[in-house]
Parts: C-alpha cells; sequence; structure tokens
C-alpha cells in the first residue's frame, strides 16, 4: 500500500512539474506545450511508462524511495520574447513548483500537528508529499543535463555554451543515471535539513 501511495503522488509531482514548465513558456510568448495538450494534469498525458511507473517502483524497492520521471514538455527557445531570460525562468518553474507544493503541505502540517499527539493517515500522506516533493526539487537541480540545474546554469554562461547543452543532452539518460547513483548521495543531506525547515519534523 505504501509504495502505491508513493508512486501516486510522484507521479502528480513530477506532472505538476512538467505543466508548471509549459504554463511558464506559455507566459513567455511559446504556445508548444498548450499545442500539444500538456497544460493539464490528465496523467495519460504525462505519464512514461519507464520513468513514472518502472523505475520508481525499482528505486523505492532498492533505495527505499520512489524517484521518477514525466515525459518532459517540450517548448521552442526560438518563439520566447527574452531567450536567456526565459530559458531561466522556464527551467527554475519546475523545482520551484515542488517546494511551492512541499511548502504548502508543510504548513497544513505544522498547522494539523500543532493540535495532534499521535501521526494520523492524512499527516503520513502529507509528509510523504512534502518529503517527495523536496527530493524531485533538489534532484532537478543537480547541474548535469538534462536536469534543470544545468539549464539555470548554462543560462548564466556566454551563447556559445548552448551548443555544448545541446551535445550533451544527446547522453542525457546517462547522465540521469549518473545524478540517480553517484551524485545523489553528495546532494542527499540536504533533503532531511529542507525537510526539517519547512515541516518542524527531524527525519529518522
Amino acid at each position: 500500500m505504501l509504495i502505491i501511495l508513493s508512486i501516486i503522488i510522484l507521479i502528480f509531482s513530477v506532472i505538476f512539474h512538467e505543466v508548471s514548465h509549459g504554463y511558464m513558456a506559455d507566459l513567455l510568448g511559446d504556445p508548444t506545450a498548450r499545442l500539444q495538450g500538456r497544460l493539464t494534469l490528465n496523467p495519460l498525458k504525462h505519464i512514461d511508462p519507464i520513468g513514472s511507473i518502472i523505475v520508481p517502483f525499482i528505486t523505492y524497492i532498492t533505495a527505499g524511495f520512489a524517484f521518477g520521471w514525466a515525459k518532459p514538455v517540450v517548448y521552442n527557445p526560438y518563439n520566447l520574447k527574452n531567450k536567456r531570460q526565459g530559458e531561466f525562468l522556464i527551467a527554475v518553474a519546475g523545482p520551484a513548483s515542488n517546494l511551492g507544493i512541499a511548502i504548502i503541505f508543510s504548513l497544513i502540517i505544522r498547522l494539523v500537528a500543532s493540535g495532534s499527539t499521535t501521526m494520523t493517515p492524512f499527516l503520513e500522506i502529507a509528509t510523504y508529499i512534502v518529503l517527495i516533493n523536496i527530493v524531485l526539487a533538489v534532484f532537478n537541480l543537480i547541474p548535469l543535463p538534462p536536469l534543470d540545474g544545468s539549464k539555470l546554469l548554462l543560462a548564466f554562461l556566454p551563447n556559445q555554451y548552448g551548443k555544448l547543452r545541446s551535445s550533451l543532452e544527446r547522453f542525457g539518460p546517462i547522465f540521469v543515471l549518473l545524478a540517480v547513483f553517484f551524485l545523489w548521495q553528495i546532494v542527499a543531506p540536504i533533503v532531511p535539513w529542507v525537510f526539517q525547515l519547512f515541516t518542524g519534523i527531524h527525519l529518522h
């Protein structure tokens, strides 16, 4: 039951992440995601069979937490009113949306927990929502293509590095595996700290 709950929370969290990218692109002048019908929370429009179901199941069994991704939202940078600023805002929209969800449910946890002496089922679900969204935000800020962190970094670099990003993104699946199995061990300690900051609860 817990694994199913975790995967459901993960699926809707990654969908919200991708939809946020699309909405930001649309606001900045690129309608690609809207025309492709991706500005919706309907899971059928976003689920990637491997990233949204198989990988979360495997990572939960092997690592104790569900991790995965949805189909990336595509945008055309040449439609943006300000290409460099636009790419930065689109990239930051995903992690920011996950942190926003985490903050909202953290406030709910603090409010409900203040009048409760036990961990109710609702509080447990809210805790998982906060934790999964913090993990998604932190992971996506790792500066490796195709993760959002690489796009945020390259937004501050000279234009010639754009071609470098395009070349590196061809190896995206390899970089994601590298991030999951090696770099995550380095950045993972940030998660309990952010979780406690948001909820006031210490992760064991």
